[in-house]
């Protein structure tokens, strides 16, 4: 692969302007030269959606690169790519910017004022004070918008919408430390084999589905066990 820096800003889904910054900031290892012409490989578009992933996660410009830093300038694009799939099942989705009438489509329902003051008790949504709203969690957008029209008082869906964000951002860190800890640690500690590094990358794209549908059924087994022991037994 040779790309010339907008061929590799194009793939990257990124400005000729941002590339110039991180190579500045010595993100990405310099290009190759053709004559006058820099050229830029796989090994560059790698580090680039490794930077993007890193963004998403929230973590500042600081913290980029000291991760970054760790990662020798020569890595195989492969190797990149190991990195970008370990981090993939715990990074957030991103939230989106929507005007009413598409907040309405997607949600399956109007949204009047209302019914977006308690989506925002709920943490799906920030109200911007402009004409769009910035849905913060898009996948729960319609399950959140038929909570919010329950019968329930504001302060019940608040007191249940930071009991649910402490735990799962408990549960979230315990996890990636587990994962961390047996997984990723023992293959870096063997030298990081080749033969290891699809396997590791399978893994690590099917972890989020199934920990989560692993987690949903936890959860409701454990809402049948706290039912059951609010019924008088006698």
């Amino acid at each position: 692969m040779e790309l010339t820096i907008d061929e590799l800003a194009g793939r990257a889904g990124v400005s000729v302007r941002t590339v110039r910054f991180y190579a500045g900031r010595g993100l990405l290892p310099p290009p190759r030269l053709r004559g006058r012409t820099g050229l830029y490989g796989a090994d560059h578009l790698a580090r680039l959606e490794l930077v993007r992933e890193l963004q998403s996660l929230g973590l500042t410009l600081a913290a980029i690169e000291k991760h970054l830093a760790k990662i020798p300038l020569d890595a195989q694009p492969e190797d990149l790519a190991l990195q970008r799939a370990l981090l993939s099942p715990w990074a957030p989705e991103q939230s989106e910017e929507l005007d009413r009438h598409e907040l309405d489509r997607r949600a399956g329902r109007h949204l009047d004022d209302e019914a977006l003051k308690r989506l925002e008790a709920l943490g799906v949504v920030e109200l911007t004070g402009s004409a769009s709203v910035r849905v913060v969690s898009p996948a729960l957008l319609g399950i959140s918008a038929e909570l919010a029209e329950l019968p329930m008082p504001l302060d019940t869906l608040i007191a249940s919408h930071e009991a649910v964000e402490r735990y799962t951002t408990a549960l979230a860190a315990e996890l990636q430390g587990v994962f961390q800890d047996t997984v990723v640690r023992p293959y870096r500690e063997r030298g990081r084999p080749p033969e290891e590094r699809e396997q590791l990358l399978e893994l690590a794209t099917k972890l989020k589905p199934l920990m989560i549908q692993s987690l949903v059924t936890s959860f409701q087994r454990a809402v049948d066990k706290a039912i059951r022991r609010t019924v008088p037994h006698d």
